[in-house]
């Protein structure tokens, strides 16, 4: 199997795993939000970082709404006007120091507060779908990739075997299988994975799902900036943004009746009702460790008036695993303020 997409099997399954373990949802209530961090941060934890998608870069910008999707929902966010956001773009895993062209998934985050108190947060992600849908099928999409105690590698015939025994998994398949990095955090489309409830005036629900679709056009893969070190997407971003803004439409599918707004392992129909909301423009980004996301845990559960979750069981279990993360880098970075020395800092 190719080593890429490997890593996005283990990226998406440990993050996913994590969430719903820490939620308690495999029944063992000996373990904890904080065994659970233990094993996504590794063995040596880089001190102050969140514990997965530990590097990237803040962002500031607005969402300018269009108007289109208030019929579907109460959020002032959404009525005709703009609204200020800290964002954040990232690579997956744990290491702040990683080169960017290394990791397998890019996300786009992003968090608002409305002139009358409305928050809303969003992570979002380069796979549109997860590879399958239940608690006790993640724990064995696990085991399937640990590595092999003799070779240290995980052992193909059993991620093979997997995914044979998991039909469910194919769209998820699809897309690694054909999905192309690109050169930009710019150029690349951020999807919600879950889907949510848009909650409109009459108080009446639709299932929807979002994604940040990009308006540049000029797509290149990512070996377009091989050469460029470490923070080649970093530098991109940098440049590009020294020229002009950067730029997202911001899609919402709505579900129909047969949909399952509960199963984040399918794809929903192209012939679903499709809504711009608004473009979201992107005007400076900073440093992460100085910027203003550092400090935001961009938890999916909070959400404006408007817009509720679903029962996907994916969605309602990470709120542990994120606020676990959020205390140990805010006290990691306390002490290192105050000059108190911990063991393993790197």
């Amino acid at each position: 199997m190719n080593k890429r997409y490997s890593l996005i099997f283990v990226v998406i399954a440990v993050l996913v795993f994590s969430f719903l373990y820490a939620a308690g949802l495999f029944g063992n209530k000996d373990v904890t939000a904080q065994d659970f961090v233990n094993l996504q941060q590794s063995a040596k934890p880089y001190f102050g970082f969140r514990r997965a998608h530990a590097k990237g870069v803040c962002l500031q910008g607005e969402f300018i709404a269009n108007g289109a999707l208030a019929p579907f929902s109460q959020s002032s966010l959404f009525q005709a006007g703009s609204n200020t956001f800290t964002g954040r773009f990232s690579i997956a895993g744990n290491n702040p120091l990683a080169p960017d062209l290394a990791a397998p998934v890019r996300s786009f985050a992003l968090s608002f507060t409305t002139t009358d108190g409305e928050h809303w947060r969003t992570g979002m992600n380069t796979p549109p779908v997860v590879a399958v849908r239940t608690p006790e099928a993640f724990f064995e999409q696990l085991t399937a990739l640990s590595p092999d105690p003799a070779t240290g590698k995980p052992d193909p015939s059993k991620i093979k075997a997997f995914f044979q025994a998991h039909p469910e998994s194919a769209t998820f398949n699809h897309w690694k299988q054909q999905y192309q990095a690109t050169s930009s955090f710019a150029t690349e489309q951020y999807h919600s994975i879950n889907a949510f409830y848009l909650i409109d005036a009459k108080g009446q629900r639709r299932a929807a799902r979002w994604a940040a679709v990009p308006q540049a056009t000029d797509k290149q893969p990512e070996n377009a900036i091989a050469n460029a070190g470490p923070d080649a997407l970093q530098l991109e971003l940098a440049a590009r943004l020294a020229q002009q803004p950067v730029k997202f439409d911001l899609m919402f599918t709505l579900a129909n009746q047969t949909d399952d707004e509960t199963d984040p392992t399918v794809l929903w129909p192209d012939d679903r009702e499709q809504v711009n909301a608004g473009t979201l423009v992107i005007t400076q980004w900073q440093a992460q460790q100085d910027g203003t996301c550092n400090g935001i845990t961009f938890d999916p559960l909070v959400l404006p008036k408007g817009i509720e979750a679903t029962k996907d069981p994916i969605l309602n279990a990470r709120g542990a695993a994120y606020a676990e993360s959020y205390r140990r880098r805010a006290k990691e970075t306390l002490l290192q303020q105050t000059n108190q020395p911990q063991q393993g800092a790197h």
